[in-house]
């Protein structure tokens, strides 16, 4: 690191070391909130003393939400699955709908009862209202049921009172707790919801910059994928990359641009200010064994790695299929997106890799290499609507 360079910027390679060593992964589970909040005599023995604790990395979760959101039957459901206790501070715990004020939660962060994840479950006044209508309670399990057509002994003025306290201070508890919150419709089926709050109560926040590579045989929807979590999360979307190569000193007789080349416009493209700062996403390279070496050979080694797979006919009839409008520019497909006049069909121009030919040789040479690429790669099956691979993409959890 040069001292006299202002401003000074950490160099990639210590991001490697970082990753490799699991240093974030350290850092997340040892906070050095621990410290303000304990203030320790001795801080070196005291997160000496937490790194020789087997528990240290608890899961500490709070749920909240309206009356008859379906509150406890999550947290049963967390507390079985992941096997925390509700009051067990060493195992883990989760409080069911404390706080209930954004007073309560402030007096809770003042004594040191800090939540990694909060989560909120939110359904339409009508849909609770008539939840609390058939609401049973089991008095020796504390379990909760609902049967259709029983009529409460709350009046209907007292459960919309209920509501209206709780929609009141939720504004209060969405402000206390914005850094970890994540908020849940729970008008859907109780597995969809489960599903997205255990998904969401086993992610880690962790503080690296996201280097993420996509691969997939060609029609898998690299690129559609990648300007969803670029625009999502302000990552810098690989592509530009792409668009580098064009500034490179090569004869325009030459098609193929030398490995040696790409690699220098990539690594300088992914060393600027923006690719560290705010992560980078990056897809269509590399293409072969050789490529893929020199990738995690480069200071630019990407910490998460996802293949959107699909099969070979898939591929074949979304590539096959599709063709351009010279005049605007924007691409067709025959089955999927049809062109919108007999005028623009006829102008319509299929470029000369997405022949049937081509994408086959294409998808042959995908499927030799892809095996040997990347061990560490996270499948995502692909064969489904683009929002479902964006949803598997941001619930895909690859082992630390």
């Amino acid at each position: 690191m040069d001292e006299t360079i202002k401003p000074l910027r950490i160099p990639p390679q210590m991001s490697v070391y970082a990753d490799k060593h699991k240093v974030f992964h350290l850092l997340q589970v040892f906070p050095v909130s621990l410290l303000v909040i304990d203030q320790p005599k001795d801080p070196i023995s005291y997160l000496i003393n937490l790194l020789q604790r087997n528990s240290a990395d608890i899961p500490r979760i709070i749920v909240l939400g309206p009356p008859a959101v379906g509150k406890h039957t999550v947290v049963s459901n967390i507390m079985e699955t992941i096997c925390v206790f509700s009051i067990l501070f060493r195992t883990g715990w989760v409080l069911e709908g404390i706080p209930q004020t954004q007073l309560q939660a402030l007096s809770l962060q003042q004594v040191g009862i800090i939540p990694e994840h909060v989560v909120m479950l939110e359904a339409p006044d009508d849909v609770l209202l008539e939840r609390r209508q058939g609401k049973l309670v089991d008095p020796i399990t504390g379990d909760v049921y609902h049967k259709t057509f029983i009529w409460p002994s709350q009046s209907e003025r007292q459960r919309l009172a209920e509501l209206q306290r709780y929609r009141c201070e939720v504004t209060g508890l969405t402000s206390a707790y914005q850094h970890v919150l994540k908020i849940i419709n729970s008008d859907q089926p109780h597995t969809d919801v489960y599903q997205q709050v255990l998904a969401f109560v086993r992610t880690r926040r962790c503080p690296r910059t996201p280097r993420i590579l996509l691969l997939g045989p060609p029609g898998s929807g690299k690129k559609h994928q990648a300007r969803l979590l670029s625009e999502k999360y302000r990552m810098v979307d690989g592509t530009l990359t792409h668009t580098d190569t064009h500034n490179l000193d090569v004869p325009r007789s030459i098609v193929i641009v030398p490995d040696s080349l790409v690699l220098q416009v990539l690594e300088e493209r992914l060393g600027r200010v923006d690719c560290s700062c705010r992560g980078w996403i990056l897809h269509g390279f590399p293409s072969d064994l050789q490529q893929a070496k020199s990738l995690q050979e480069s200071q630019h080694q990407p910490n998460r790695v996802f293949l959107l797979d699909l099969t070979d006919d898939v591929c074949l009839e979304r590539i096959t299929l599709r063709a351009t409008d010279p005049v605007s520019g924007e691409t067709f497909h025959s089955l999927v997106r049809p062109a919108p006049s007999s005028e623009v069909q006829d102008r319509l121009k299929t470029r000369p890799e997405d022949s049937t030919n081509t994408a086959t040789h294409t998808l042959r040479q995908y499927r030799m290499n892809i095996a040997t690429l990347f061990p560490d790669v996270v499948y995502i099956d692909a064969d489904q609507d683009p929002h479902s691979v964006f949803g598997a993409l941001e619930n895909s959890r690859p082992e630390e």
